[in-house]
């Protein structure tokens, strides 16, 4: 059997597999960054807020995946919520410091304009700042993106949804009948994932940001 041949046999169960671990990771980047952008916002105008927040985001990304999901396994159990809660955390930490070094590099003379102009700090916020930092915040949302789709295949670990069951399982079964093939299965499928995710995020950045700042 060649491989195309394995994969059209199991194209059900690989395009369900590809359709869970996709909803996972998407599910999860919006749930970070929605969180990062609130504690970003937070923490920007302090610089201990800021400081912090980069510490945060520094020392978290060296936590290994592995670790953090064998730490929830005693919490919360096995399946998908230490899952969601690992890719959470770690989709977190990129977009949190892009957003706080994208509020940062906001022009204060525009700022202080803006305040002159009768803007409160709210609509600041929301009209000036965030619009001005919004690709690079969504710079940050793609390279979490990309890294999740890894984290989610390592997920398979603690039995968390997606195509890294399917790499696990040919790695459990190494030399036997297919083992190569549904690690490559798997492998594959993700990388393809990674893309399209990009692809989409890519469109959507296009799409809400200001004319005036696209490059």
């Amino acid at each position: 059997m060649g491989f195309l041949d394995f994969v059209h046999e199991r194209w059900s169960v690989l395009s369900f597999l590809a359709y869970q671990h996709l909803s996972l990771v998407v599910q999860t980047l919006a749930a970070a960054t929605l969180l990062a952008i609130v504690l970003g916002v937070l923490a920007y105008r302090s610089r201990w807020g800021t400081a912090a927040a980069q510490a945060l985001s520094s020392v978290g990304l060296t936590l290994p995946s592995y670790a953090l999901l064998g730490l929830l396994v005693g919490v919360v159990g096995i399946g998908v919520l230490p899952s969601v809660i690992a890719l959470v955390f770690f989709g977190f930490l990129p977009i949190l410091r892009n957003v706080i070094v994208g509020l940062t590099g906001v022009d204060q003379a525009l700022v202080e304009s803006a305040r002159g102009m009768g803007m409160g700090r709210m609509a600041t916020l929301v009209r000036l700042e965030l619009p001005l930092a919004w690709p690079v915040i969504m710079t940050g949302v793609r390279v979490s993106g990309q890294m999740l789709m890894g984290i989610a295949a390592i997920a398979a670990y603690v039995l968390g949804p997606g195509l890294g069951g399917y790499i696990f399982s040919g790695i459990s079964r190494t030399g036997g009948a297919n083992a190569t093939y549904s690690i490559v299965a798997g492998t594959v499928g993700i990388i393809l994932l990674a893309v399209v995710l990009d692809l989409v995020l890519n469109l959507l950045t296009r799409a809400t940001t200001s004319r005036g700042i696209r490059v």
